[in-house]
């Protein structure tokens, strides 16, 4: 679990991403998360890298979640990330993606995290430059790709 001044961050068990994606009612997430649940299931000694990661106020509220996309053999992993519509605009996002930036890159075999956002996400965009993300000038299939290193 990650700890934040308002947050706790922590991978979800099996169980709690099933019951996750059955609440879900948007087809792209539900894939998504289903794949997250086959990626946990297939490699579970890298459970942390495929997990769904709840994003929680330290009262219990569920605020959102994100997610790393595997552990990639060049020591880069990519993070993805998502505030519900009605906590957005308070800071949660930064808060969240920075404390799991910075845990990430403190793990055996990573030195980068990476994160794409749609090219008109000019606020997934303001929330990777607080947390020290820097456009690498690639373009990937949702839009520009940035990264954050200490290697």
């Amino acid at each position: 679990m990650i700890e934040t001044e308002r947050l706790r961050i922590y991978p979800a068990s099996q169980d709690e991403m099933a019951r996750f994606i059955e609440t879900q009612t948007d087809e792209k997430l539900i894939a998504a998360y289903k794949e997250m649940l086959q990626g946990c299931l297939a490699h579970p000694q890298e459970w942390d890298w495929y997990a769904i990661w709840f994003i929680e106020l330290k009262s219990g509220t569920h605020v959102g979640d994100l997610s790393f996309k595997g552990l990639c053999a060049d020591g880069s992993v990519e993070i993805g990330y998502g505030i519900s519509e009605e906590n957005r605009g308070r800071g949660y996002a930064t808060e969240a993606v920075d404390a799991a930036a910075k845990w990430a890159l403190t793990q055996p075999g990573v030195c980068r995290v990476e994160a794409e956002t749609a090219p008109d996400n000019r606020a997934s965009q303001r929330v990777l430059e607080k947390c020290g993300f820097v456009p690498s000038g690639i373009v990937g299939e949702e839009g520009p790709r940035f990264r954050k290193t200490h290697c």
